[in-house]
Order: C-alpha cells, then structure tokens, then sequence
C-alpha cells in the first residue's frame, strides 16, 4: 500500500509542478520576445484533469495572476481512488515574482500537501537569481546515500510553478516546434534537476467537449535529468531518469506570445499519468476560452 500511495502521489506532483515549458535559453522562446505587457493585468485559470492507469484521480485548479511585471500563481488539487477509501491527497501551491526580459524571476514558492498517511510543507525565497532560504517540514535526517545538492546548483534556478508555466514563447501560433529547445533548471525545495527538452512532432487537437482546445500543439520529449538531492537507488528517480516517454503538448495562448501545457504524460511504477487541460480562460481587457476561435469581450 505505501509504496502504491508514493507512487500516486509522485504522479500528482510531477504532473502538475515538475512538468513543463520553459526556462532560459531556448531557440525561439526568449522571454524579450514576447513582451511584459502581453499578458499585463490579466488572470488565466486552468483546469487539469489527472489520471493514472486509466484511472480518473481528480482536477488541479491552477490561477495565473499579472500585475504589470508581476506575477502570482496559486494551484489546488484534490486527488482520490474509490471516493478516498484507497488513496486520498490534496495539495496547494504557490508562486510569486516578476517576469522579465530574461524570463520569470522567482521571489518565493510554497507547497503544502497531506495525504493517506503523511503530510508536509515546502518554503522558498529567492534572491539575486539564487535560492536564499529554504524550509521543509516535516525536517529529515541528513542521509549520506543522498546526493546533496550544492550551492551553485541553485544559482538561475526556477520553482516548479515558475518553470512549469511562465517562459515558453514563440510568435508562431501554429504548433512552433522552437518552443521545446529548452533546458530547464528547477529546484523544488528538495531535489535539483533539469529537464531538458527537445522537439518531437507538431499536431492538430480538436476540441472534444466546450470549453475545450481546438488548434495546434508542439508535442515535447522531455528528460528528467537529477542533479542532486536525491538517491541514486530510488526506483522512481531511476524510472524517471531512464524513460524517454516523458512528454508535454504546449499551446499557444489567445491573445498572447506565450505558450501553455495542454497535456503531460509520463510513466510511473503503476502506470502512465497524465494531465489534461479542460478548461482554460483568459481574463483581463479581453477575454478567451482554450479555443482561439472563441471569446467574449
């Protein structure tokens, strides 16, 4: 059963906080091409549906807020097999800080999460492009079998959320493969990793229920590659490592230069999950559904 619960809860948060789309030094997705004000005074709410083994687990809520350069983000989820009798975990996340020309610069990340048996918390601040505080509860012993993470490990380095989210750009609403030549370096309070991903092939979605996304995608392969902060025997961190059937659709978002997930998949020790955006909303001056074809003013 623990092992059954890690593994569910891995897919969880890998899904919807270690996934996706960008960080600095991407052909064709530098932040100076798409501008601040692009997305200024605005807030965009998705909504993911996760599943693993072909089992429903529940929906993340993720709010995307811009204030001039500013930026705050918030998710929530709630994730359960059989109504919670087998397996029940909810979380909340949160990042803040600015966007750039260079790309998001984080200013803090939180986690808190609970789950069948355990519970915890995650805290950041950054400073000057680096990691300056770091909390964790519950507090783990030092474990030498542990590969520690150094402190130039967290120089230029994103949150999960800031990561996940704010830098894949491109002018090309069409599916630009540019969007996936990125490496992206993610530290998430624990463990210090990039994830390095590479052009796989361009599709067109069609929308399947209202709400919905109708248009092209860029279809991702992407690397996990630990850098430090974890065991090299872990069987996830090795099946991570070692897969190369990680993958994330990015899609260009109505109205903007900037490119979101649609879709993560990835394989676990009990199967292969998945995020899916249902929903997806743009508020602000104006307003768009996931279908470029539709808004509202």
């Amino acid at each position: 059963m623990r092992t059954a619960q890690q593994c569910l809860s891995l897919a969880a948060v890998a899904a919807l906080t270690l996934g996706v789309s960008g960080s600095p030094g991407g052909e064709g997705a530098r932040a100076e091409d798409a501008p601040v004000a692009a997305v200024a005074s605005s807030r965009i709410v998705v909504v993911y549906r996760v599943d693993l083994a072909g089992f429903n687990l529940g929906d993340f809520r993720l709010t995307t807020t811009f204030r001039g350069p500013a930026y705050e983000m918030r998710g929530e989820g709630r994730f359960s097999v059989l109504e919670g009798l087998l397996f029940d975990w909810r979380g909340s996340t949160a990042s803040a800080g600015n966007l750039t020309s260079a790309g998001p610069e984080p200013a803090m990340y939180a986690l808190n999460y609970s789950g069948s048996d355990e519970s915890g918390q995650v805290r950041m601040t950054f400073g000057g492009g680096a990691v300056t505080q770091v909390s964790t509860l519950p507090v783990k012993r030092p474990n030498p079998h542990v590969i520690p993470v150094t402190k130039e490990q967290l120089e230029g380095v994103l949150d999960p959320m800031s990561a996940a989210f704010l830098y894949a750009h491109a002018d090309n609403p069409n599916g630009d493969l540019k969007v996936c030549n990125q490496t992206i370096p993610v530290f998430d309070g624990e463990q210090r990793f990039d994830l390095v991903l590479t052009p796989k092939r361009a599709v067109r979605i069609t929308k399947e229920a209202a709400g919905g996304y109708s248009g092209f995608a860029a279809i991702c392969r992407v690397k996990f590659i630990p850098l430090g902060g974890y065991r090299p025997d872990n069987p996830g961190i090795k099946l991570m490592s070692q897969t190369n059937d990680i993958e994330v659709w990015l899609v260009p978002l109505p109205g903007t230069t900037m490119y979101v997930p649609y879709r993560i998949v990835l394989p676990t020790m009990v199967g292969y999950g998945s995020a899916v955006a249902t929903s997806f909303q743009v508020k602000g001056a104006s307003r768009a559904s996931l279908d470029p074809g539709e808004g509202s003013p």
